[in-house]
C-alpha cells in the first residue's frame, strides 16, 4: 500500500515521460512496400525498436501522391506512438503545389529529423551526342523544347528538378509522364527521349553497365555509388540544386519527452556503421538534421517551389 501510494503521488508529467514508450509505435510510410522510402523506413524501424524496447510496426500507406499516408498521421493522436516516415513530397512540395491540402505539413507534423538524402542524377544515353552538361546545355539553348526528359508527373521530383535545371542554365526544356523509374530508364536508354533524372539507385547499374551516362548529380553532395559524378553546383549550375530526402516526423504536439527520445534514439543510430551502409548500398546518404533544420528545411523549399511553380508555370493542383 505504502508504495502504490508513494508512486500515486508523484507528478503526473514524471510518470507519462517515463513510461513511453508503453506499446508499440506505428510508423506510416505514405509509399507501397519495396520503395526507397520504405527501404528507409524498414532499416530504421528495426533498429528503433531495439533501442526503445517496443515493436515498431510499419504502415503503408500509399496513395495521392503520398497525401493519404501523410494525413493519416497528421490527424493521428498526438501521444508519441504515431510517426511519419516520408519525402519532401510529403513535407514541402505538396504544400507548394496544391491549392488545397487536408493537411498543413508546417502547422500539423511536429519534425523530429532528416535521415538520409537520396541523390538525383541528370543522365543521358550512352550513345547520345553530349558528353558533358554544358553539351547538353549547347543543344537545348540552341532548340527550345528538344531536349525531352521524363518525369514521374506534373510536381514530381524528376519534374521540378528539370524545370530547375531549365531556368538555371536559360533554356527549355520538355518533360515527358512516365510511370516509374523502369519506364523512364528503358526510355532514355532507348533514346526515345534525350534526358533522364532520378535516384542514384535507378541508375547506377545502367550507368556502370555502360547503358547510360552520368553528366551531373542534382543534389548538394555527390554520391557514393557515382562519386566521380560532379554534382551541377559543381559544375557551375547551383541553382539547379534539388534535394531529395527523408524525414521522421509525428504528429503536431506530440509529448516533447517521447519526441526528444526519437530524436536521440535516431540520430545515435544513423551514426552506426552498419545502418549507413545498409543504406548506402541503396544509393542513400545518411544525414541527421535536428527538428529546427527540419522545420527550416521545410519552410524554404515550400517558398522555393511556389515561386518555381509560377515561374514554370506548374499548375496548381
Amino acid at each position: 500500500m505504502g508504495a502504490a501510494l508513494a508512486v500515486g503521488t508523484l507528478p503526473r508529467f514524471s510518470l507519462a515521460q517515463d513510461a513511453w514508450p508503453a506499446r508499440s509505435l506505428r510508423l506510416v510510410v505514405p509509399f507501397p512496400p519495396g520503395g526507397g522510402t520504405d527501404i528507409v523506413a524498414r532499416a530504421l524501424g528495426q533498429r528503433l525498436a531495439e533501442r526503445l524496447g517496443q515493436a515498431v510496426v510499419i504502415d503503408n500507406k500509399p496513395g495521392a501522391s503520398t497525401i493519404i499516408g501523410t494525413d493519416a498521421v497528421a490527424k493521428a493522436p498526438a501521444d508519441g506512438y504515431t510517426l511519419l516516415l516520408s519525402g519532401s513530397t510529403s513535407y514541402s512540395v505538396n504544400a507548394a503545389l496544391r491549392a488545397k491540402l487536408p493537411y498543413d505539413p508546417l502547422r500539423d507534423l511536429a519534425p523530429i529529423g532528416i535521415v538520409a538524402r537520396t541523390p538525383l542524377v541528370l543522365v543521358v544515353a550512352a550513345g547520345a551526342p553530349w558528353r558533358t552538361v554544358d553539351d547538353l546545355v549547347r543543344a537545348a539553348r540552341a532548340k527550345p523544347q528538344s531536349i525531352r526528359y521524363a518525369t514521374f508527373g506534373s510536381g514530381s521530383g524528376p519534374h521540378l528538378a528539370g524545370e530547375l535545371f531549365a531556368l538555371a542554365c536559360g533554356a527549355k526544356l520538355q518533360d515527358v509522364p512516365y510511370k516509374g523509374s523502369a519506364q523512364a530508364t528503358i526510355a532514355v536508354i532507348g533514346r526515345e527521349i534525350e534526358m533522364g533524372i532520378d535516384t542514384v539507385a535507378a541508375v547506377a547499374p545502367h550507368v556502370r553497365a555502360g547503358k547510360l551516362r552520368a553528366l551531373g548529380i542534382v543534389g548538394a553532395t555527390r554520391s557514393s555509388l557515382l562519386p566521380e559524378v560532379k554534382t551541377l553546383a559543381e559544375l557551375g549550375l547551383p541553382e539547379a540544386t534539388f534535394d531529395a530526402w527523408y524525414g521522421l516526423a509525428a504528429p503536431a504536439r506530440s509529448p516533447v519527452a517521447a519526441l526528444d527520445r526519437l530524436a536521440r534514439e535516431t540520430r545515435a543510430l544513423i551514426a552506426e556503421p552498419a545502418l549507413q551502409a545498409t543504406l548506402k548500398t541503396q544509393g542513400m546518404e545518411p544525414v541527421w538534421l535536428d527538428a529546427a533544420a527540419f522545420r527550416s528545411q521545410m519552410e524554404g523549399e515550400i517558398s522555393r517551389y511556389r515561386a518555381l511553380a509560377h515561374r514554370a508555370n506548374i499548375p496548381m493542383e
